[in-house]
This record gives structure tokens, C-alpha cells and sequence, in this order.
């Protein structure tokens, strides 16, 4: 019993260590999601969007159906994609950004072809 209590005491205090790491850096508000991570072209991409174009892409700008089902369910036509540029990629890679709204009001990363989405806030 007592080495139940030692090894649930030590699983205790390693989930507790992952955590801290998890802490937002001091000044961030930890409700908006930042662009630390994105590639520079993802960066790029959001800023073209915000200025409306024009999109290298001929697909750009279309819409979006969700079939994945990992973003929030809107109606059809409520999402759209953009190609963000894969740096050597023969085709238009993997990479996404997704809006949804007109004018959009919510934007999502996806570096593995809608594999996973991250939410990422507008440029200032």
C-alpha cells in the first residue's frame, strides 16, 4: 500500500512538472492564440487574405466543406481555403489556412492537409 501511495505520489508530481511548461509566457493572454510557430509563408498567406488578394492559387478562395468535421459546423459556403506556399513542393503541399465568414472572422492553420487545425488570430 505504501508503494502504491509512493508511485501514485511520483505520477502525481510529473504530471504536475508537465504541466508548468504549459504556463503562457508573462504578458500573453493566454485566450488568443499567437503566430509563434507558423512558417513565414502561412504569415504571408493571412496577410493576403486580410488585403482581400489577389491569391496565387486558382483554388484559394473556395470553399471549404469540413468533411473532416474538426472545425465548429457552420453552414456550407461559411468556410473557406488558401494554399500556404510549401517551400520545394512540386504541387500546392499541405498547408492551409481556413476562414470562416464574410468578411472572414475566424482563421485555422493545417500544416498536414486538414489532418489537425489550429486557430490563429488576424494580423494587427
Amino acid at each position: 500500500m505504501l508503494r502504491t501511495l509512493a508511485l501514485r505520489l511520483l505520477l502525481l508530481l510529473a504530471v504536475a512538472a508537465g504541466l508548468a511548461g504549459c504556463t503562457p509566457p508573462a504578458g500573453s493572454d493566454p485566450g488568443l492564440p499567437s503566430h509563434a510557430g507558423l512558417p513565414p509563408e502561412a504569415i504571408d498567406t493571412l496577410a493576403l487574405i486580410q488585403r482581400g488578394g489577389p491569391f496565387p492559387y486558382r483554388k484559394d478562395g473556395t470553399t471549404f466543406h469540413n468533411r473532416e468535421r474538426l472545425l465548429p459546423a457552420r453552414p456550407r459556403g461559411y468556410y473557406r481555403e488558401y494554399t500556404v506556399p510549401t517551400p520545394g513542393s512540386r504541387d500546392r503541399g499541405a498547408r492551409r489556412i481556413v476562414t470562416g465568414g464574410d468578411p472572414p472572422e475566424v482563421f485555422y492553420y493545417t500544416a498536414d492537409h486538414y489532418r489537425s487545425f489550429r486557430p490563429i488570430e488576424p494580423l494587427p
